[in-house]
């Protein structure tokens, strides 16, 4: 077997067998395991369940993530922006989403000091996380192949946002 072949291979297992049995794979954080330090919002886990609701509580707080195409965010097309569901931090103007084809609202920049970010190995190679500032939520991910002028993509879970349309700042 070669060498590529049996990573691929041990990489599949690992994820299915995570799945399988319901823990986290390669790096990803166990339940409740967002920390509270450094941010200015902060909850009990208990309290982030009761805010949340299970869906939103698994994205923000566990780094879950939502099927593809299936947030009402991917398609919004009006005037607006986009905050954090946790906290209420605007994150992304829509004047920066565009749609990527990949299933999940994307956006080639980010509001001036509204994120965080961190290196996430749960699929077993190295992706960026991107976090709440405010609240340290799991927003989803950065990937080098967006569009100019910045050519990243934010991949961004639709539960874990708000779209304000009538923004006041």
């Amino acid at each position: 077997m070669k060498r590529y072949d049996f990573l691929t291979s041990l990489a599949t297992s690992i994820a299915a067998g995570s799945a399988l049995f319901g823990i986290a794979g390669c790096g990803a954080r166990a339940a409740g395991n967002v920390s509270s330090s450094g941010y200015e919002v902060t909850h009990t886990d208990a309290e982030w369940r009761t805010l949340l609701g299970p869906d939103r509580y698994n994205i923000l707080r566990q780094s879950g993530t939502e099927p593809p195409f299936s947030s009402p965010l991917l398609n919004e097309k009006r005037p607006g922006i986009y905050h954090c569901y946790g906290c209420d931090l605007a994150l992304f103007s829509s004047t920066v989403k565009y749609d990527s084809g990949e299933g999940w609202p994307s956006f080639w920049t980010v509001l001036p000091d509204a994120t965080r970010t961190q290196a996430d190995y749960e699929l077993v190679a190295e992706r960026t996380e991107i976090h709440c500032r405010r609240c340290g939520g799991h927003l989803g991910h950065i990937f080098n192949d967006g569009p100019p002028p910045t050519g990243l993509r934010y991949c961004i879970d639709g539960l874990a946002l708000k779209f304000d349309l009538n923004p006041t700042s």
